[in-house]
């Protein structure tokens, strides 16, 4: 693995079996993540972007080719050994925003860190990211009484409560208006910027693509261009 690459790719495939017709999905990824990054992958439908990030985010594995995530080579390790890895390292934000409706957004944020097994109150810093998220105030309502862009807060607050290193996130602006798209690509690049989060955005949309530092533009299961 390259030095300071905290996500790194090589050679990577994956085929997915439709009866008995072989499709191809990725066709030979290299890819290089470094630590701090703010990276954008944009691509139309069908051109591999999501496959690729269910794949680092140790969701599906790989036809043939390595990953490593934060030094670890995922290959390497069991499902529990990607899945403890998953919670100490890895948030994900998602298009839909998943979050349980009978509970509150206080406990929708609260159920990560149960899955991570901590206990106890927020810590004070995790309290200015609810702030900057602009969140703080509405953590006593369920998701219902939320708007789409609130409820997408929410799932980043989730996301990073227990301060992954590495935040995954695969359209999430998918679901949102224009305004509210720009309000959550922001957060996004402040976290990356105030608390040093590593990000890797999967998108559609050039222009959400240009909030991170590089694009990274694929298609056909290739990537054919960095910027």
């Amino acid at each position: 693995m390259n030095e300071g690459g905290i996500i790194e790719t090589h050679d990577l495939h994956k085929t997915y079996m439709v009866g008995e017709v072989a499709v191809p999905a990725l066709r030979g990824v290299d890819l290089t993540v470094q630590k701090g990054e703010f990276l954008s992958i944009v691509g139309p439908s069908g051109s591999g972007k999501s496959t690729l990030f269910h794949i680092i985010g140790g969701l599906t594995p790989p036809t043939s080719g390595q990953v490593w995530v934060a030094g670890h080579d995922l290959s390497a390790l069991t499902d529990a050994g990607r899945t403890t890895l998953r919670r100490g390292m890895v948030g994900f934000v998602f298009q839909k925003f998943n979050l349980l409706p009978n509970l509150t957004a206080r406990d929708n944020i609260a159920v990560a860190r149960f899955i991570a097994g901590k206990r106890g109150p927020l810590d004070s810093g995790f309290e200015e990211v609810l702030r900057m998220l602009g969140i703080a105030g509405r953590l006593d309502h369920k998701p219902n009484a939320l708007s789409g862009g609130e409820q997408q807060r929410v799932a980043i607050a989730r996301a990073v409560v227990n301060h992954p290193a590495i935040l995954l996130a695969d359209e999430p602006t998918g679901n949102l208006d224009t305004e509210n798209s720009q309000a959550v690509l922001e957060l996004l690049r402040d976290l990356n910027r105030r608390l040093g989060q590593t990000v890797l955005m999967i998108t559609h949309n050039p222009e959400a693509a240009a909030y991170g530092h590089n694009v990274v533009h694929m298609r056909d299961g290739r990537i054919i261009d960095r910027t």
